[in-house]
């Protein structure tokens, strides 16, 4: 019995021992030490408290909640408000706390971070495309033997990869091939035969697995998550505002006109809550104003190119030769100083010799061609090509020494035409790649034409400007709206002054007035524009639409057409009538004046009494002669009043008045007009009296140049007579009465001539005293 109580107690204090070593032990899920909770914050949520939303399709977000100690929140947006977060992101730590960081999801451009590892996934390599990159490194092949028991493994480095064109039945076959150097030496294995392949490199490894990671995490492009780090000690109140894209607010409104006339107005405010969060008891303010609101891409990182300074590099020349010069080009042959090909050399019009850069495998080549230095690389290793005062080959496989019996073929990129018509697997790659860039930018330029529209935003642009001072309806009671749903709140509910009259206007309806209101917002709240709906009584009336509105201001609503009333316009217009004659310094002004009238003729149907609101279009350079004045007049209209009676007919005359000015230049004036002016009972006595003393100006002035006009035709004449006789006297003789009788009237002729030169000289003279008179006259003459 003691031994076996000697048994149990030492049992149980073994156990004791054990344990207490076991939860003494250290645990493998230890909770953070003090340095890790400084390091990484915790984790902090801000609801939204309150929305304020505007007219100009941004919205603003106000969180708000509490946080201890050193905290972080993170908040996920679509990746389009980011640029708006950059920029109008606000954030408050009260009661002495401090914002530590913000951080955000970078948006590198992909291309440029694909790059950046050893494999690079931008151009969406194939399978012999990625292992021709790492050209080079140690792999392990997994091959498939038809009609082998087991797969077949192959460890070795990669030569490259290359492709080759085979006759089978249905044609010319690519068969592409996986050049290795295993320990037996090197292997070419089919690329059909590979089933798997796997990188003994492990940074290689590593750098293809997080290149991967980094193409995946670009699909999910809609969130981004920004992260707001908070330093201090203590609870306390922070507070994060910020401005994005979202809906604009708009109304709609119900005027119901009860059996006592008073109408009421009653408006809703269409929101929505486009956020991929639910707003629970947040604060609401609907703003009517469109603040200046733009996008900057502040969130995508830019860089900027920068030009590649290639150093001089100056090259040993070999001794040339030279040959006779060669006149033409025939048939594909190149002619070039200090160049003699053995074969011919063959070039596509469009291959650019001049510099011609390609990237082969894991080695670089360039191909030159002219005066300069050109290098041709082909596998992991460095080839030059020549071109210059001779043609030089070295380097790889090709042996040193001359070019001999070869053509080199460039069609669509470069081609060999080695060693039995064979293709790389490099240039076949580099042909298709070229290819798909040439239609990409094909297509890229296709769309960027089609999508020019000049005329965007025009209307838009023009509205904004009438919008006058920004007022804002705050929501009293908090609202409650789930994720992408709207909803209407009430915003206004009160009783406002309106009146019913009939509106013609004969550019919206050339017969039938419209039913309508002058409306008057007396809710002492700005209305925003939008649809309103017109009861009367329990019965739909119409709709219509209301414009923004201050408070105390009115306008007209129409909402039906008006079939009890009936409207005719006629229009007559008068002569044009001279109401003024004056000359200013020579010059002569002349005012008419014309007058039209519009009538309008009015039936009243209806049983009811009408107020008829008739709209006359405005127009700046006539004057409204009758009516004095109208009710009022908008930008476009005058609006006159006329009262009909039920069954009544009523006129209404709208007498509009033109006054037009002519300025003309007094010299210029046809006699004719001033013929009028002076018989017409307009012009004053002492404008009658300067005109008549122009007109015996001119009436002089016309009778020296008619008279100068016919002393010269008589000399005209007599020297073409005397041409005459001139020819008659060289064929009679001398001693001929011909002769005698024309050389009697010759002799006459040029005592003539003598005579009407000198009379076309004093008459040229007095014409030109005339007229300078006559201008001066002109020039300093004004009379009223």
């Amino acid at each position: 019995m003691r031994r076996k109580l000697f048994f149990v107690s030492f049992i149980g204090l073994l156990f004791l021992i054990t344990g207490g070593f076991w939860f003494a032990r250290p645990s493998t899920a230890q909770p953070p030490r003090p340095a890790d909770s400084q390091a990484r914050p915790a984790k902090a949520v801000l609801p939204v408290t309150q929305v304020i939303l505007f007219n100009s399709g941004v919205g603003y977000f106000q969180r708000e909640g509490e946080i201890e100690a050193d905290a972080r929140i993170d908040l996920a947006f679509p990746a389009t408000d980011v640029n708006d977060l950059l920029k109008s992101l606000v954030l408050e730590d009260k009661e002495n706390g401090s914002v530590s960081s913000i951080s955000y999801d970078s948006q590198d451009p992909i291309e440029k971070t694909l790059k950046s590892f050893a494999l690079d996934l931008t151009a969406n390599p194939s399978f012999g495309q990625i292992l021709n990159q790492a050209r080079g490194e140690k792999i392990e092949v997994t091959l498939m033997e038809p009609g082998a028991a087991r797969q077949t493994t192959l460890t070795g480095a990669i030569i490259g990869m290359e492709s080759e064109s085979h006759q089978a039945k249905e044609g010319m076959v690519e068969v592409h091939s996986l050049n290795l150097l295993t320990a037996e030496g090197m292997r070419s294995v089919p690329l059909a035969k590979v089933d798997r392949v796997r990188f003994l490199n492990p940074l290689l490894e590593s750098e293809f697995t997080r290149a991967l990671a980094v193409l995946g995490s670009t699909h999910d492009t809609q969130k981004k998550t920004l992260s707001l780090s908070f330093a201090d000690k203590g609870k306390r109140h922070v507070r994060v505002g910020y401005v994005v894209e979202n809906p604009i607010w708009k109304t709609s409104y119900r005027l119901v006109i009860g059996a006592d006339g008073n109408p009421r107005l009653q408006g809703w405010a269409v929101v929505e809550n486009s956020t991929d969060e639910d707003w629970k008891d947040i604060r609401m303010v609907l703003v009517s104003g469109r603040p200046i609101s733009y996008q900057m891409n502040l969130y995508q990182p830019l860089y900027i190119p920068r030009p590649t300074v290639e150093p001089d590099l100056f090259a040993s020349l070999r001794p040339p030769t030279y040959n006779g010069a060669l006149t033409s080009v025939q048939q594909g042959m190149i002619a070039n100083n200090g160049m003699n090909p053995t074969g011919p050399v063959f070039v596509n019009p469009g291959f650019n010799f001049n510099r011609y850069q390609a990237q082969f495998g894991g080695g670089s080549g360039q191909l030159g061609y002219g005066n300069g230095m050109g290098q041709l690389g082909f596998g992991g290793g460095m080839s030059q090509l020549g071109v210059g005062g001779g043609l030089g080959l070295q380097g790889g496989q090709m042996g040193a020494g001359g070019l001999q019996q070869s053509a080199l073929m460039a069609n669509s990129g470069l081609n060999s035409n080695w060693d039995n018509q064979r293709l790389t697997f490099e240039e076949l790659q580099k042909r298709r790649q070229g290819q798909q860039e040439n239609r990409d930018k094909a297509r890229n330029h296709g769309s960027m034409l089609a999508s020019i529209d000049p005329k965007s935003a025009v209307a838009s642009v023009a509205s904004a400007e009438e919008i006058g001072d920004a007022f804002h309806y705050a929501i009293e009671q908090k609202v409650n709206l789930n994720r992408q749903k709207s909803a209407l709140l009430p915003i206004i509910n009160k009783s406002v002054e309106a009146s019913k009259v009939s509106i013609f206007n004969e550019a919206v309806h050339a017969k039938f007035p419209l039913l309508g209101l002058k409306f008057k917002n007396t809710s002492g709240q700005n209305l925003m524009q939008g649809p309103i709906t017109i009861y009367e009584g329990d019965n739909y009336a119409g709709d219509g639409r209301v414009m923004d509105l201050q408070p105390d201001e009115e306008r007209l609503l129409s909402y039906a057409v008006d079939l009890g009333v009936e409207v005719k316009g006629e229009g007559k217009s008068q002569p044009s009538e001279l109401t003024m004659v004056k000359i200013a310094k020579g010059f002569l002004q002349t005012t008419h004046k014309q007058r039209e009238t519009r009538t309008y003729l009015i039936k009243n149907r209806a049983p009811q009494d009408r107020v008829l609101l008739i709209e006359h279009p405005y127009r700046v350079d006539w004057r409204l002669v009758t009516p004095e004045k109208p009710i009022e007049r908008s930008r476009d209209v005058y609006r006159f009043e006329v009262k009909v009676k039920a069954g009544a007919t009523e006129r209404q005359d709208v007498v509009e008045e033109q006054v037009r000015s002519q300025r003309m230049e007094l010299v210029s004036v046809e006699d004719k007009t001033l013929r009028l002016l002076l018989l017409s009972n307009i012009t004053t006595q002492p404008v009658k009296d300067a005109l008549t003393k122009a007109v015996e100006f001119r009436a002089k002035l016309a009778d020296t140049q008619r008279e100068l006009s016919h002393v010269e035709q008589q000399l005209h004449e007599i020297v073409e007579d005397q041409t005459r006789l001139r020819a008659n006297l060289k064929e009679m003789p001398p001693t001929s009465a011909a002769y005698r009788r024309y050389l009697e009237k010759f002799d006459t002729q040029e005592t003539e001539i003598e005579k009407l030169r000198n009379q076309s000289k004093q008459f040229r003279e007095t014409e030109k005293q005339q007229k300078t008179a006559y201008e001066n006259y002109l020039a300093n003459l004004s009379i009223e």
